[in-house]
C-alpha cells in the first residue's frame, strides 16, 4: 500500500501504483474534480502520476499559485499548436517557458511567413477552438535516440540540441507531451486536457535570439497570459494598458525630462533641463536629511586604476557586467615593443593581468580609499560618507529600455564604517531614511526583503558568527519598520546579509528600489582600521545603503507611477502662466518674475492662441497649476488658478498673486501630493 501524507498530516492508504488522479477522488468527488496537477514531495507531477511508498502529497487547483502555474504552461504548448496548425510542419518551435504573469514561445516561421502582432487575433482563434476540442494532455518517457526520431518525424530540428545536452548530463530518456496530433519535449506537468484553459490573450511579438545568443538563429517571441476566469484576465489586461500609457520611454520624451540618443550611445541617459530639475530637488529633498544623520559628502572620480578593483574584487570576477579595461597608455607601449599580439592582451585582460584603468562600476572602492586616508579612533565611528556617484555597467543591448536599465547611472550612495556594536543603530538609520523617501512621495505600500545566506552554500564568504551577528541585527531592524517582511534564505550577498524594499506602485507593479547591506568582507580585503579602547586596531563594518538606488532608474519609475503628472515639490515646472491675450502679456511676465523670486518654476505662454488652446497645451504637459491672467486680473494684481490635480479651495479660482505664492510655497514645503 501507498501511505500518502496529506497537507493537514491525515495519512491515507491506497494500493501501490494509484495515481494522482485517483488518490483526490478517494478524499472526494469536489477535489476530483477540480484537481489539475499533484505536488509530491515538493514536486509538481501530472495527475496520472503513479504513487508507490510513502509521500507528502496535496492536490492542486485554480486556488493555488501552482495551478495557475500550470494552466499558463499549457496555454503555451496550445500556442504552439494552433501555429503548427496555422502555419504547416515547416513551422519550428523551440521553447515556451512561464514567466511572471504569463509565458511566451519562441519560433522559426518558414521563410515565406511574415508573422506581427496583426496576426495574433487569428492564432487567439485557432487556440479556442484547440481549447473546445479538450485534447487530453499524455506523458510518455522516451530514451534520447527514440525522441530524437519522433521529433524529426515532426520536422523539428531545435529539440536535437537540448537532448544532447541532457544527454551528456547522464540522462537517459525525457518526457514527451502530446495534445492531439502536438508532440513536445517538456518536463511537464500540464493540466488534465485543453477545456481546462479558462481565460487567454496573446499580448505581444517580439524578436528573440535562439538560446539568448545574438551569434544563433533569430526567432519570433510571442508573449501571452492566461487566468483562471475572465475577470482577472480583463483587469490584468486593464494594469496592462494603464501601463503603456505610464511608460517612461514615451512620457519621459514627451515632456521633455530626458532624452536617449544613438549618437551619444545606447543606454546613456541625456538629462534635460526638466528632468534635471526633477533630479535636483530629489537630490536636495535627501541632502537634508543626509546631514540630519550625520553623512559627510564627497565626490570621487569615474575612473580608478584597475588594481583598485582587483583589490575589491569587482575585477576580474565581474568583468562580464563592466566596460573594458582602458590600458595605461605606456603599458600598452610596453607591450607593443614585446610584439604582444590581440589573443594574449586578451588573456591578459582575462585574468586581469594588465595596467590601467577602469569606468567605475562601484562607489564603494572609492569611499574605501577616503576612509583609508585618514587615521580613525572608535570615537570617530560611526564614518557616514555620502555621494551621488555615477558608476558605469555593461548591459547587453537587448536588455537595455529606457531608464530602468542603463549603462550609466548615478547612485544615491553612501557608505557607513562603524564597530560590530553599531550595527544594528546604523541599521535602522538607513531604514528610516527609506522609509522617510518612500513615505514623502506617497509610495505607502512596499514590502521589505531580508536576504540571508543559505548555509549550504559555499558563495558567501567570512565568518558564521559574524553573519549571525549581521542578520540579526537585520532581521530585528526588519521587525521595527512595521511593515510585512520575509526572511529569503539565499538572496544574501556573498559578502554579507542585505534588506531591499520592494514597492507597489498605483497600478500594482512592484520594484525593488532602496537597499541596505552589511558587508565585513571590503574591510577586510583593504585592510581597513580604527584604533579600539583597548588602543589596539580593529576591523571595522561596512554599510552599504541606496534609498533611491538608480537616480534613473528611481525616476524612470516615477514618471510611471504619477503618470508623468508629478506632485508640486518635484514638479519641473510648478505653474503655467497663459496670457488671455496680447494686452496681458507684460502682466503675465511680471507675475512669472514674481513666482521665480519666491521660488516656483515657471513657464509663460505668451502666444496668439486662444486661451482654451493654451490651457490644453499646458493640462497635456501635467503641470500642477495653470495660472491664466488678463486685463481683470492685471487690474486686481490677480490670477485665475486652475489646479491639474484636485486640491482644497485655498488654490482655485480667482486670488491675489501673492495669496496664490503663500498657498503653493506652504504645499512645496510640505512636500504636498496629491494623494496625501
Amino acid at each position: 500500500m501507498a501511505a500518502i501524507t496529506l497537507p493537514d498530516n491525515s495519512v491515507k492508504e491506497l494500493p501501490d501504483g494509484s495515481t494522482v488522479a485517483q488518490l483526490a477522488a478517494a478524499i472526494g468527488p469536489g477535489l476530483a474534480k477540480a484537481a489539475i496537477v499533484g505536488k509530491v514531495d515538493g514536486k509538481l507531477v501530472d495527475l496520472s502520476y503513479p504513487l508507490v511508498g510513502s509521500h507528502a502529497v496535496s492536490i492542486i487547483t485554480s486556488k493555488d499559485a501552482d495551478g495557475l502555474f500550470v494552466m499558463r504552461h499549457s496555454t503555451a504548448h496550445v500556442l504552439a499548436q494552433a501555429l503548427r496548425r496555422l502555419y504547416g510542419a515547416t513551422l519550428q518551435y523551440t521553447i515556451g517557458p512561464v514567466i511572471d504573469n504569463g509565458f511566451f514561445y519562441d519560433f522559426e516561421f518558414p521563410k515565406d511567413s511574415k508573422f506581427s502582432a496583426e496576426d495574433l487575433p487569428k492564432v487567439e482563434a485557432e487556440m479556442a477552438k484547440i481549447v473546445a476540442e479538450k485534447l487530453p494532455f499524455s506523458r510518455e518517457e522516451v530514451a534520447l535516440p527514440a525522441a530524437k526520431e519522433l521529433l524529426h518525424s515532426q520536422s523539428q530540428r531545435f529539440k536535437d540540441e537540448i537532448i544532447d545536452e541532457l544527454g551528456e548530463s547522464g540522462e537517459k530518456s525525457v518526457s514527451i507531451y502530446r495534445q492531439g496530433e502536438f508532440t513536445d519535449l517538456c518536463r511537464g506537468p500540464h493540466l488534465p486536457d485543453t477545456g481546462r484553459i479558462k481565460a487567454f490573450k496573446l499580448l505581444s511579438v517580439a524578436g528573440a535570439y535562439w538560446r539568448g545568443d545574438s551569434n544563433r538563429e533569430q526567432l519570433t517571441r510571442i508573449y501571452g497570459t492566461a487566468f483562471f476566469d475572465d475577470k482577472q484576465l480583463a483587469e490584468h489586461v486593464n494594469r496592462l494598458d494603464e501601463a503603456k500609457k505610464r511608460d517612461h520611454r514615451v512620457l519621459g520624451p514627451q515632456l521633455g525630462l530626458f532624452t536617449i540618443d544613438e549618437q551619444v550611445g545606447q543606454g546613456l541617459v541625456l538629462w534635460k533641463p526638466k528632468g534635471a530639475a526633477v533630479r535636483i530637488e530629489l537630490q536636495k529633498f535627501i541632502s537634508e536629511h543626509l546631514r540630519r544623520q550625520g553623512y559627510k559628502q564627497v565626490f570621487t572620480p569615474h575612473i580608478g586604476r584597475l588594481d583598485l578593483y582587483k583589490t575589491s574584487g569587482h575585477y576580474p570576477y565581474y568583468r562580464e557586467s563592466q566596460f573594458p579595461p582602458l590600458i595605461d597608455r605606456e603599458y600598452f607601449e610596453a607591450l607593443a615593443k614585446e610584439s604582444c599580439g590581440c589573443a594574449e592582451l586578451a588573456n591578459r585582460m582575462e585574468k586581469g593581468e594588465i595596467d590601467g584603468y577602469l569606468l567605475k562600476p562601484m562607489n564603494c572602492p572609492h569611499h574605501i580609499r577616503i576612509y583609508a586616508s585618514d587615521p580613525h579612533s572608535y570615537r570617530d565611528l560611526p564614518v557616514r560618507l555620502a555621494e551621488f556617484g555615477t558608476v558605469y555597467r555593461w548591459e547587453k543591448s537587448g536588455e537595455l529600455g529606457g531608464m530602468t536599465r542603463v549603462r550609466g547611472f548615478t547612485q544615491d550612495d553612501a557608505h557607513l564604517f562603524c564597530t560590530e556594536e553599531q550595527i544594528p543603530a546604523e541599521i535602522r538609520g538607513c531604514l528610516e531614511l527609506v522609509k522617510i523617501v518612500l513615505g514623502t512621495l506617497g509610495m505607502s505600500e512596499y514590502r521589505v526583503r531580508v536576504g540571508l545566506r543559505d548555509p549550504d552554500s559555499a558563495k558567501y564568504v567570512g565568518e558564521p558568527e559574524q553573519w549571525d551577528k549581521a542578520e540579526k541585527a537585520c532581521k530585528d531592524a526588519a521587525s521595527s519598520l512595521g511593515v510585512a517582511f520575509t526572511l529569503e534564505p539565499g538572496e544574501a550577498a556573498f559578502y554579507g546579509p542585505k534588506i531591499d524594499f520592494v514597492v507597489k506602485d498605483v497600478i500594482g507593479r512592484e520594484w525593488q528600489l532602496g537597499t541596505v547591506q552589511v558587508d565585513y568582507q571590503l574591510p577586510k580585503r583593504f585592510d581597513l582600521t580604527y584604533i579600539g579602547p583597548d588602543n589596539k586596531p580593529h576591523r571595522p563594518v561596512m554599510i552599504h545603503r541606496a534609498p533611491f538606488g538608480s537616480m534613473e532608474r528611481f525616476i524612470g519609475v516615477l514618471i510611471e507611477h504619477f503618470a508623468g503628472a508629478f506632485p508640486l515639490w518635484l514638479a519641473p515646472v510648478q505653474v503655467a502662466i497663459l496670457s488671455i491675450s496680447e494686452k496681458a502679456n507684460d502682466y503675465a511676465e511680471k507675475v512669472s518674475r514674481r513666482l521665480e523670486e519666491a521660488g516656483l518654476r515657471t513657464e509663460i505662454d505668451l502666444r496668439s492662441d486662444r486661451i482654451n488652446a493654451k490651457v490644453r497645451d499646458a493640462l497635456t504637459k501635467k503641470i500642477p497649476f495653470i495660472a491664466v491672467v488678463g486685463e481683470k486680473e492685471a487690474e486686481r494684481d490677480a490670477v485665475s488658478i486652475r489646479p491639474y490635480h484636485d486640491v482644497d479651495g485655498a488654490l482655485k479660482g480667482d486670488m491675489s498673486v501673492e495669496a496664490f505664492i503663500l498657498a503653493a510655497m506652504e504645499k512645496v514645503q510640505q512636500k504636498w501630493h496629491p494623494t496625501a
